[in-house]
């Protein structure tokens, strides 16, 4: 009988790590499409691993428990990995889009979600969600569903906070960054309209900590490895 214990504790030992290592490879491998994507729109790449950092401080803040927020940071850099599907034309345009245009740009968080949504592992589940989600508006004017204030997930309210913040604090290929005190007052003008006000709140609450992380992660952004942690 001993044996058998011994021999059943083994197979699970040796499952788990043969898991262990399929959904590191998976993460790996998303985690570089995500990086891929972001490189057609921010020449140095850094802002996936920022919003990942952040929606993990945020989500602390917010007393939302540890282990959901280590998988945040995780998921939140994989948020527009659907971009990957948007012709370039479209992406990096520097004007205006048509009507035409702003459907193609659209579709970037349900193609993100197809891409990440074909597994049934935690992490994946995760960033799938926050990829469909993070451009829905707490006044339930944003898309791809349309959904309204607690309808919308924790996680795809805070990444998308983080990401707007960020996004607004660096150059893009068609303007240059703004200063990060003039990003938060943008960001507290579309608090209740386009995020969470108590996202929002907490936000603000702590904004000279959020921001020296940010700068942090400028000056040391993590390695590849350090990104995918451990699963």
């Amino acid at each position: 009988m001993e044996i058998i214990v011994n021999d059943l504790r083994i197979m699970y030992r040796e499952r788990n790590e043969a898991l262990r290592q399929v959904t590191r490879a998976h993460h790996d491998a998303l985690l570089r499409l995500a990086r891929a994507a972001e490189l057609r729109d921010d020449d140095t790449g850094v802002h996936i691993f920022r919003i990942g950092y952040l929606a993990e401080a945020i989500a602390l803040l917010l007393g939302e428990g540890a282990e959901f927020s280590r998988m945040l940071r995780s998921a939140a850099p994989m948020h527009d990995i659907g971009k990957i599907g948007i012709p370039d034309d479209v992406l990096k345009k520097r004007g205006p889009l048509t009507a035409a245009e702003r459907v193609i740009m659209n579709r970037h968080p349900e193609i993100g979600a197809d891409i990440l949504g074909r597994s049934s592992i935690p992490l994946f589940v995760l960033a799938a969600e926050v990829a469909l989600c993070h451009h829905e508006r707490w006044n339930g004017l944003g898309y791809p569903r349309g959904l309204k204030g607690e309808e919308i997930p924790i996680s795809a309210r805070i990444v998308a906070v983080a990401d707007f913040f960020d996004a607004l604090a660096m150059d893009r290929c068609y303007r240059s960054a703004f200063a990060p005190e003039v990003a938060l007052g943008m960001l507290q003008a579309e608090s209740g309209q386009a995020f969470d006000p108590r996202v929002v709140e907490i936000f603000t609450r702590h904004f000279e900590e959020l921001l020296a992380l940010r700068q942090r992660i400028n000056a040391a952004p993590p390695t590849h490895d350090e990104l995918l942690g451990s699963h």
